[in-house]
């Protein structure tokens, strides 16, 4: 492989328009490079679910979508999109060079792993390639791979086996995991590309090859892609890294000559090809075996299993309890709560721009302002997202609500410097209740006062063209403290995955008025009552348990590992008797075309 300039592209695609997203890539390349690298699915978003067929490309289709190559600009080009032939739609990356004014497919790699498990649900919507092999370029020997194909070793090596000296990655990884940098040198970025920057480190030194990874960037439905694209070298060193959460792109220079030279003095490859034949046999002799090995008996892992971890008597390695009093787990469920509070803003910042702006076409937001730490989180967010004359805060006051809460929304307000209003709903919700409902009780009234100030919301967002952004936080969701149909109304929430004790972390590096972060949580639809009182228990105490639980660990292996039985219980009990809230309303299904079955991202 001769030396060659090679730029990563981080592009925000518009969901589902071809056209313009193809005017985007066209955009972005880049005259002084041999090689620009694009993402996984950016001619098309990549959650497009049901759309998949409608939005892909034929092999033709995509030359013809590139057009002609820009006026002085010879690069070539790989990028990821959806791909249909007769038999299908897959999930692909090409590579194209320019040939008799237009682009050429010299290569397609259809995407071998598709992932289907959490928020993931590819496998549903595409059919998985088949083959990996390495290809010719006027630049070397190359190999492309999509996204989770590179977390698996054996794609990569047979990439090398085949010849490869330089594999592209196309990704669209969502950012996942905001824990704070584990050494003053880890760079702040979010878990999953620190899980990137190991597989793509150890692909390139085990190997010893050039390895770039082009990440996607934007928001797709609150699904956050976090760009961060990376250029690897032969030895395992990253050479250029790309922005976090924004557009751009990242250039680095191959060295000619490189691949030998790391190879020679680190022959892993040589050392692979000895031992190949071997291996062969083995990987058959496992394949056939299906994961049963000779000294599996009767019942071993299959059909019997023992008692899961955490259940009964904690597990043993070496003789040791992995739980001692429970103290462990209750440290790791704990610590799982920690934030990265300037990444995390850095994050919502980007997502609240894309989802209002870019997304949805408005300009301005409206923020209920109650008085407590998430309406105030939200609406600095907001003001520092799109800018204060962007946004418009309500006080939304009813009978019962406090003189403190009224207060403490006017100095949130007056510290962001926003248009701020007060309109008093008790006279709405006083009207219903008085003609109609005399005796309802006090969390009646509160839902109702709830649900009047959604519609005032709205009422005021369709006037002034602005977007309502919600408010409520991940440990309320997952309680079901919260009126349906009224605070998770707003169509945007920015809080909506983060447990109250990391919005208050986040409250404070935003420089939130520590009255209204230190005083106690309240709905405030009744005189004295704060959240502790109606939940049962605390956020600082149910927000590990909730992790616990939505991490898998069973009720017994929490109250086993440290927790008191009783919290356990009361979170088990809310989280498992509110899920109908977290759902939308359910619909009698008669055929199999209803609307449920069509299925579409809301964002498309």
């Amino acid at each position: 492989m001769r030396s060659i300039r090679v730029v990563l592209g981080q592009i925000k695609p518009r969901k589902g328009d071809v056209a313009w997203n193809a005017g985007a890539v066209r955009q972005a390349l880049d005259p002084e490079a041999d090689l620009v690298v694009l993402p996984e699915t950016v001619l098309t978003g990549y959650f497009v679910e049901g759309a998949a067929r409608e939005v892909a490309l034929s092999r033709e289709g995509l030359m013809d979508a590139l057009g002609k190559p820009p006026a002085g600009c010879g690069c070539d080009v790989a990028l990821g999109f959806y791909e249909k032939d007769d038999a299908g739609v897959y999930n692909s990356a090409a590579y194209l060079t320019p040939r008799g004014g237009r682009y050429h497919v010299v290569h397609v790699h259809r995407k071998l792993f598709l992932p289907t498990y959490g928020l993931f649900d590819e496998g549903r919507f595409v059919q998985p390639g088949r083959e990996v092999r390495a290809f010719d370029t006027r630049f070397g020997r190359t190999g492309l791979l999509v996204c989770e194909d590179l977390w698996h070793s054996l794609p990569a090596t047979v990439l090398a086996l085949d010849g490869a000296e330089l594999i592209l990655c196309a990704a669209a990884s969502p950012a996942r995991g905001f824990a704070p940098s584990l050494g003053a040198s880890t760079a702040a970025q979010p878990a999953n590309l620190d899980e990137w920057d190991r597989a793509a480190a150890r692909a390139a030194r085990e190997h010893g090859v050039f390895v770039m990874v082009s990440q996607l960037v934007g928001s797709e439905g609150g699904k956050l892609f976090s760009g961060g694209s990376t250029a690897w070298g032969p030895g395992g060193d990253v050479l250029a890294r790309g922005p976090l959460f924004a557009e751009g792109a990242a250039a680095v220079a191959t060295r000619s000559g490189e691949v030998g030279r790391v190879r020679a003095r680190e022959p892993f490859l040589a050392d692979l090809r000895t031992a190949l034949p071997d291996l062969r046999r083995s990987m058959d002799r496992a394949a056939e075996a299906g994961g049963v090995g000779e000294a599996s008996g009767p019942g071993a892992f299959r059909g019997e299993p023992g008692p899961s971890a955490g259940e009964g008597e904690p597990p043993v390695r070496g003789g040791e309890p992995l739980v001692r009093g429970g103290e462990p787990l209750v440290r790791e469920l704990e610590a799982g709560l920690a934030i990265d509070p300037a990444l995390v803003e850095t994050a919502l910042l980007a997502f609240i721009e894309d989802e209002v702006v870019r997304r949805r076409g408005f300009a301005r937001v409206v923020v209920g302002v109650s008085g407590g730490v998430d309406s105030a989180v939200s609406l600095v967010l907001a003001c520092r997202a799109l800018g204060p004359e962007n946004v418009v805060g309500f006080r939304l006051p009813d009978a019962v609500s406090s003189v403190a809460s009224l207060d403490h929304a006017s100095l949130v307000l007056d510290a962001c410097g926003v248009e701020a209003r007060t309109l008093d709903v008790a006279g709405a919700v006083d009207g219903y209740l008085a003609a109609h409902e005399a005796e309802a009780s006090a969390l009646r009234r509160g839902n109702v006062a709830a649900r009047i100030r959604a519609a005032v919301l709205f009422d005021q967002s369709a006037k002034l063209a602005a977007l309502p952004l919600g408010t409520g936080n991940k440990s309320e969701r997952l309680l079901g403290y919260f009126t349906w149909h009224a605070d998770d109304a707003p169509p945007v929430n920015p809080l909506g995955d983060l447990f109250k004790t990391q919005v208050l972390t986040l409250a404070r590096h935003l420089g939130v008025p520590d009255e209204i972060v230190s005083k106690p949580p309240s709905a405030d639809l009744a005189p004295g009552v704060h959240d502790e009182d109606e939940l049962g228990i605390s956020y600082r105490r149910a927000d590990p348990i909730l992790l616990g639980l939505v991490r898998g660990h069973s009720p017994q292996a929490l109250a086993a590992g440290g927790f008191a039985a009783a919290d356990v219980e009361v979170v088990r009990r809310r989280l498992a008797g509110t899920h109908w809230k977290r759902r939308p309303p359910a619909s009698a299904v008669l055929s199999n075309s209803s609307a449920e079955s069509y299925l579409r991202p809301l964002d498309y």
